[in-house]
């Protein structure tokens, strides 16, 4: 089984392609190789398999399977089973070897696909949409990969993890190619960055929004994370990127070590921002504000709410220019840029108060997303949250304490409590909730938790919905279920007597 469009490449090409060891019969030096899976359920003839360790299952337990299915050899930085008597090729570092090899195998879209990638806390997948949809508003036939979805020339594929395998990124810029684009746009994970899935794939524009505190379950501290991010600016096996675009208001942009050659923009508010924005008003209506680049300044607007969102219209603006796109085009563009799922996404059944639902699940999202919705309104802003299980915990307090903060009244709730017992996540938020005076109850079952504030809620009044934006489950003990924070929002309006069933 050969991929479409792809040609198959000589194992001995691919394994100097990654600098691994030819330590395999040289008869299998020649043979050309047509695909490159970690998944054994997709292993054809020709392929060949990398066995991962994973969190749930060692990928050498599928090796036996691998082989039937026709894989010509197994890659993995571990031992093959005592039982296994096909070929094994053992590397240092199993997800570098598979990108580097991947890039060889795919070096059509490689070489032809010029790729933004968007690294930070927050921020990561607005910017990234935006990118994507100002691209394709000027005839460009694009990919987006991120946290909600994968699209591929209008396509749409669900997405797995935020930034996918760096095989299946190849064969997402394959597709594109064949498809007549040349644009890909992905949010880069810090997990990616360290586990090596975008190793060796060269970025034309690299995008930081911000870091704060996050994902410090996976690494050991701050510094840690930031290095992480680092790695999408150096180049991993690759050059460097063209471009860089960086947050001029976030301390830790500054602190990223540039190569010479990448050309860089500073994007921002204050002083200092090559490309800037001022006289910022925020309405319900969306947000306006004076957009300045290079002497020149335009009046803006956006459908888009809050001001965390005008740093997102800056960055994508800036992503924009690195591949010459008209400022005049990409400003009309987005004028007309609707709203991102889950992203500050209003739920309106014609109901007298706001009702809002953000992915915000750090306590610096939070705290922005906070601020927005206290912008658009002088009535009071009760919030809705919940802290994930089997993740930092550190960073619940701190939830705790935005949400005391910036709201009037709030509700905590359970997100994904995963493994955990919700009411111990639930304490741990509470720690720094009440270190505020706020009015504030517990309720770990999320539709209650909602229905509660919904019914608090009066005229003029902000209700934020905040941690699983677009997301259509919840991750329990017992298992995956759905659940649609705007789905059950709008449910409960339903049933308190407000509007028919409209459009998001």
């Amino acid at each position: 089984m050969i991929e479409k469009g792809v040609k198959p490449v000589r194992l001995a090409d691919l394994l100097q392609a990654a600098g691994a060891p030819m330590l395999v019969p040289a008869s299998l030096l020649e043979t050309g190789i047509s695909g490159l899976e970690y998944d054994s359920r997709r292993v054809a003839p020709g392929y060949l398999f990398f066995a991962f360790q994973g969190a749930h299952a060692d990928g050498r337990c599928f090796a036996g399977q691998a082989e039937a299915q026709g894989a010509v050899a197994v890659v993995s930085e571990e031992e093959a089973p005592a039982d296994f008597r096909g070929t094994w090729i053992r590397v240092e570092h199993g997800r570098r070897t598979l990108a580097l090899m991947a890039r060889k195998l795919y070096a059509d879209a490689a070489s032809h696909v010029m790729i933004t990638g968007a690294t930070g806390t927050n921020g990561k997948t607005t910017a990234c949409t935006l990118v994507d949809q100002l691209l394709n508003s000027t005839g460009n036939i694009t990919a987006l990969a991120g946290t909600i979805e994968y699209r591929v020339a209008g396509k749409v594929l669900p997405a797995v993890n935020t930034t996918p395998e760096s095989v299946d990124l190849y064969r997402l810029f394959e597709e594109l190619r064949q498809a007549g684009g040349c644009h890909a746009t992905m949010e880069v994970s810090s997990h990616a960055l360290a586990l090596g899935r975008v190793h060796g794939m060269r970025f034309h524009t690299a995008l930081f929004t911000n870091l704060t505190r996050d994902h410090l379950d996976f690494h050991p501290d701050m510094q840690a994370y930031f290095e992480a991010k680092c790695g999408l600016f150096a180049g991993q096996d690759a050059p460097p990127p063209r471009f860089a675009i960086l947050n001029r208001d976030d301390e830790w942009a500054s602190r990223i070590p540039l190569a010479a050659e990448t050309e860089v923009s500073w994007y921002g508010v204050g002083e200092g921002a090559d490309l800037r924005a001022s006289s910022v008003q925020t309405t319900l209506d969306g947000l306006r504000f004076r957009l300045h680049w290079k002497g020149s300044e335009w009046p803006a607007s956006s459908p888009l709410a809050g001001h965390m969102n005008v740093y997102n219209l800056l960055a994508a603006f800036g992503v924009g220019l690195t591949y010459g796109l008209e400022a005049e085009a990409m400003i009309d563009a987005m004028s007309r840029i609707g709203s991102v799922p889950g992203r500050f996404e209003r739920v309106n059944q014609h109901q007298p108060f706001l009702v809002v639902v953000d992915y915000a699940h750090t306590d610096d999202a939070l705290r922005n997303t906070l601020r927005a919705a206290r912008q658009l309104g002088a009535g009071r802003v009760l919030t809705v949250f919940g802290c994930g299980g089997d993740r930092d915990r550190a960073k619940r307090p701190l939830m705790g304490q935005a949400a005391g903060e910036l709201s009037d009244f709030v509700v905590v709730t359970s997100d994904n409590p995963r493994s955990e017992e919700p009411l111990d996540i639930i304490n741990d938020a509470l720690v720094g909730l009440r270190r505020t005076d706020v009015n504030h109850c517990a309720e770990p079952d999320r539709a209650k938790a909602i229905r509660i504030a919904l019914e608090r809620a009066g005229p003029g009044d902000v209700v934020l919905i905040a941690g699983k934006g677009h997301e259509t489950y919840q991750v329990l003990r017992q298992g995956v279920i759905h659940f649609d924070d705007r789905e059950v929002s709008r449910q409960i309006l339903m049933e308190l007597g407000y509007g028919k069933e409209s459009e998001r």
